[in-house]
């Protein structure tokens, strides 16, 4: 695993910089699979506890508006609390072949930092038991770890019980 000043910058690890918001990035190896349960396998590579690791998932609204939804690696997104929590009627996920032109991040390397405009994001509440979380880098292969509350500060977050 690498520490930040080894690996190569990430739009969301420029935008922690620029921030001044500290964190730590380690890579791991990416092996190209894409199915359920990829987060919690990386947590499980680099040690992490899959509770205080973060997946980071965009959703749509009817309205047309994306809403950023981070939940822990092994849960499953509510999204009428999700919904609720940022005032929609209803979100469904963003299809995939959208996914890189809205958020400028590709499947399994989205990052709730750094995108290529910033939507309104939801964070679990159970972020709230951890001083710090792990959220992607910005490309698959990165793990950042950011602290809890600098993280929803930043991003403007609401944090709310959004899995099932």
């Amino acid at each position: 695993m690498a520490k930040h000043d080894k690996v190569q910058k990430t739009n969301a690890m420029r935008e922690l910089d620029r921030a001044g918001i500290a964190y730590e990035a380690y890579e791991y190896e990416d092996d190209g699979t894409e199915a359920r349960g990829l987060g919690a396998r990386i947590a499980e590579r680099l040690g992490e506890d899959p509770e205080q690791g973060f997946k980071t998932l965009v959703t749509v609204a009817p309205s047309g508006n994306h809403v950023v939804c981070c939940i822990p690696v092994a849960e499953e997104l509510d999204f009428k609390a999700a919904a609720r929590a940022v005032g929609e009627k209803s979100l469904a996920m963003l299809p995939t072949k959208e996914l890189v032109a809205v958020t400028g991040y590709v499947r399994g390397g989205c990052s709730p930092v750094g995108m290529r405009k910033q939507f309104p994001t939801v964070i679990d509440e159970t972020c709230i038991l951890f001083d710090a979380i792990h959220i992607s880098g910005g490309r698959r292969g990165l793990s950042l770890t950011v602290g809890t509350d600098d993280l929803v500060a930043h991003l403007g977050a609401v944090v709310a019980s959004i899995t099932r």
